[in-house]
């Protein structure tokens, strides 16, 4: 693992992942939510985005956490591995509901700053929504992909899937 991807609905703790799997492998990590929003949650055009992903794509070790399904081929075109929340939508909705309280009024540790954590009814409808429109997708792209993949629909497979990196 040199190169990877962590993947999932809102809520899934793609984030918390990323940090825990950097501090284990001594990967960077790279969050696109950090990427794509500007201060008070004003986003990045798609030129911009792009530009500062590709930058980041062209490094040799690397750990990216987000979904940002338009510029996942080009992700995956370097990814070596990745690894899938596939976790229920209320499994997802209460990791969300714990990460606005947690960081109620402030910046999550993987957000830019400015961007105090929300739960707004956009990002509720996308969790909502995922499992039915985002997974099919994602799971057929990763079906014709040739890396490495790990799925986990559970927390505590994940868990031990870590335990034992």
């Amino acid at each position: 693992m040199e190169r990877l991807l962590i993947l999932g609905s809102g809520g899934a703790g793609k984030s918390t992942l990323a940090r825990r799997l950097g501090e284990r492998t001594g990967l960077p990590v790279i969050h696109l939510d950090r990427m794509w929003w500007r201060p008070g949650w004003v986003n990045r055009s798609r030129e911009e985005f792009d530009r500062l992903l590709e930058r980041e794509l062209a490094g040799d070790r690397w750990i990216i956490d987000g979904n940002y399904d338009r510029t996942l081929g080009l992700r995956l075109a370097r990814a070596d591995t990745v690894v899938f929340l596939d976790y229920p939508v209320r499994t997802c909705l209460w990791g969300a509901l714990r990460r606005v309280v947690r960081y109620r009024g402030k910046s999550r540790p993987d957000m830019t700053e400015g961007c105090p954590e929300r739960l707004d009814p956009e990002f509720v409808k996308w969790i909502l929504e995922f499992r039915r429109e985002i997974r099919p997708q994602t799971l057929a792209r990763l079906a014709a992909w040739d890396g490495e993949v790990h799925s986990f629909s559970r927390r505590r497979d994940c868990e031990a899937w870590l335990k034992v990196l």
